[in-house]
């Protein structure tokens, strides 16, 4: 499906480095019609991998804290970003959305490709994954060879308990069973960051949050301000609120 505006169509590929991000790019790519030439966008940090030479457009973005210093590559229609796989994902989402802006994008879909090894040998790395999850609309299950079958029900399960409408597809051998579920622009990501509309929060005279159309007993103390992800909260040192494991304690 081609974008109704010119602008062209960004994805965001979020993943632990060693997942198979690059070998499930080369294999979406590849389905693309010749109207819809593609590109990718890959972290230099990230090291030469065996599938870049199928991914078309290759070229390199670099991480200036806390910029993103990169161009979209001319004339793609369909634009794969690829973050950095052996740090944190926040400062990169956070950094993206106005890279993006300036760059005049367009959002399509934030994927996020599961190492299932890895997260399976680690439990503290839930964490890790329940952060890329929040932020995403479609989860894709790689390396799952020699994974427990309780273990992959059990993943799939602690999200959808939280009802998070993101997808989640198994990948086998490096491919999806139906790419074009995988890259159709339609948001399902928990995370408001990305919407167009401001989302807004309320709050009474005791700075207890309500609901907008909740009658305080003092209107006149009611406020209202921006919502802000709770994944990018900062405390009063400048501190995340909300942990997530550093990957690369966990990564060979």
């Amino acid at each position: 499906m081609s974008s109704p505006s010119s602008a062209p169509l960004v994805y965001l590929v979020l993943g632990a480095a060693g997942s198979g991000r690059r070998e499930v790019l080369a294999d979406l790519v590849e389905g693309l019609t010749a109207d819809e030439p593609a590109a990718v966008l890959l972290s230099d940090a990230e090291a030469p991998d065996e599938f870049d030479a199928r991914l078309p457009g290759l070229a390199r973005w670099s991480w200036r804290d806390p910029f993103i210093v990169a161009a979209l590559p001319a004339g793609a229609r369909r634009v794969f970003f690829v973050t950095d796989g052996r740090v944190g994902p926040i400062d990169q989402i956070e950094a993206f959305k106005p890279w993006l802006a300036a760059q005049g994008g367009e959002l399509a879909r934030v994927l996020c490709v599961v190492h299932c090894r890895l997260a399976e040998q680690h439990p503290p790395l839930l964490a890790w994954f329940e952060a890329c999850v929040h932020f995403s609309d479609i989860v894709l299950l790689n390396r799952r060879e020699g994974v427990a079958n309780k273990w992959l029900s059990e993943f799939r399960a602690h999200f959808a308990k939280q009802f998070y409408p993101c997808l989640f597809e198994p990948v086998k051998s490096g491919r999806v069973a139906n790419p074009a579920l995988v890259l159709e622009p339609q948001a399902r990501r928990l995370s408001h960051l990305f919407d167009d509309d401001q989302e807004w929060v309320f709050t009474d005279g005791d700075g207890d949050e309500i609901d907008e159309q909740e009658e305080s007993d003092d209107e006149d103390e009611v406020t209202a301000a921006p919502a802000v992800d709770p994944y990018l909260v900062r405390d009063a040192a400048g501190r995340r609120v909300k942990k997530v494991p550093d990957l690369a304690k966990y990564l060979p």
